[in-house]
C-alpha cells in the first residue's frame, strides 16, 4: 500500500494525497494553523478511515452470515491529548445498523469481531485511545 502527498503551497496548508488505488484525498488545516479550511483536517481523515474500516467489517460479517443488512452508519466521537503529539485518547463508535429481521445479537457480534479481531485501524489506535462502542439495530 502506498500514497503520495503533495503540498499545494505556497499559500496555505492544502495537501493532496494520491493513493495507490488511484484515488485522491484533500486535506487542509484550520486558518489559525495556516490553512484555509478547504478540506478535512489530517486527523479527521484518520478518524474517518478508522470508522470506515470498522463499518466495512460489520457489513461484510453480516452479509457473510446471510443477514439482510440494508444500512450501516457509524458516528465516531474522539478526544485528543492536550499536548503534542495530540494523539487520540478516547474514541467512541456509535453504530446504527438496519435490516429486515436483523438479529441484534448478530449485529453486536459483528461489531465486537471488528473491534477485537479484524479492524486494523482500531488495533493501531487502541495503543493510545480507549475504544468504546454502542449499537442500535433498526428494522428496515
Amino acid at each position: 500500500m502506498e500514497c503520495t502527498i503533495d503540498w499545494q503551497g505556497p499559500e496555505g496548508m492544502l495537501f493532496i494525497s494520491r493513493t495507490g488505488s488511484g484515488h485522491v484525498i484533500a486535506m487542509d488545516g484550520a486558518p489559525e494553523g495556516g490553512g484555509r479550511n478547504l478540506a478535512a483536517r489530517p486527523m479527521e481523515t484518520v478518524l474517518t478511515g478508522a470508522g470506515g474500516c470498522a463499518a466495512y467489517d460489520v457489513v461484510l460479517i453480516l452479509k457473510r452470515g446471510r443477514h439482510a443488512v440494508t444500512g450501516c452508519r457509524v458516528t465516531l466521537t474522539a478526544e485528543r491529548a492536550d499536548t503534542d503529539p495530540k494523539v487520540f485518547t478516547a474514541i467512541h463508535y456509535a453504530f446504527t445498523v438496519s435490516g429486515s429481521g436483523l438479529p441484534a445479537a448478530a449485529v453486536e457480534r459483528a461489531v465486537e469481531l471488528s473491534h477485537s479481531k479484524y479492524c486494523s485501524a482500531i488495533a493501531m489506535l487502541e495503543k493510545t485511545a480507549a475504544i468504546t462502542h454502542s449499537v442500535e439495530v433498526l428494522e428496515a
